[in-house]
């Protein structure tokens, strides 16, 4: 394994550790969750069963989905052997996020009142911190992430355009859950409509900030 390869998967490891903390941060500080885990929160929180159980459930979802969508749109391609492999990878990826944000759970109280707003901030700066140096490295993404690429490649759209989408549909569907189920909004609040517009916000200024040198690190401005 070469020294940039190392630093690659060093660099993949600790942003989606730090992408775990994030999101996690975003479920304690009760101002409403990122969009992405807001199906998940919100079923977690109506039927009463593990966060982190649920969202694996969901990233299995996810990644079939991913899997027939590359498989229309890379019909007889010679590329759609390996990208259903990388799309199979994102399940044992998720079975170890989703322990990760189990574990952090535990450690993590919930937060008082007056510490929620600073916390929501800080939990959407990681998760664009974490997002951002997980996908640069352009090796397995999170389920979350891949499903938006597969639906922007499908239907030949923007990965922005194909994101505020799909956030729009968990969201919309976060919302139905709750409403129907227990009468009020569950997981859903201003903190998610803080979320969607500032973990976008944050990778880009982490990318303006760190990428060349990141990509100095791991090869992969060379690549390219």
């Amino acid at each position: 394994m070469t020294k940039q390869m190392v630093y690659r998967l060093m660099i993949y490891l600790s942003g989606l550790l730090i992408l775990a903390l994030g999101l996690t941060l975003n479920t304690k500080a009760g101002l409403g969750v990122s969009a992405i885990i807001s199906v998940s929160y919100c079923i977690s929180l109506v039927l009463q069963l593990n966060f982190g159980d649920v969202t694996l459930g969901l990233y299995v979802v996810f990644v079939i989905i991913e899997m027939i969508l590359h498989g229309i749109a890379l019909k007889k391609q010679k590329s759609l052997k390996k990208t259903l492999v990388m799309d199979v990878l994102q399940i044992p990826l998720s079975i170890v996020f989703t322990r990760l944000l189990n574990l952090y759970g535990v450690f993590l109280p919930d937060q008082a009142m007056w510490l929620r707003l600073g916390v929501l901030l800080i939990a959407i700066l990681l998760t664009g911190i974490g997002a951002a140096m997980s996908l640069n490295m352009r090796l397995i993404p999170n389920p979350g992430d891949g499903i938006v690429q597969a639906i922007a490649d499908t239907f030949h759209k923007s990965v922005g355009f194909s994101k505020n989408m799909f956030d729009l549909v968990n969201i919309t569907i976060a919302i139905v859950i709750g409403l129907s189920v227990v009468g009020e909004l569950s997981g859903v609040g201003i903190g998610t409509v803080l979320a969607v517009i500032g973990v976008g916000r944050s990778i880009a200024l982490f990318n303006h900030l760190t990428l060349h040198r990141l990509n100095e690190l791991d090869g992969l401005n060379a690549a390219s």
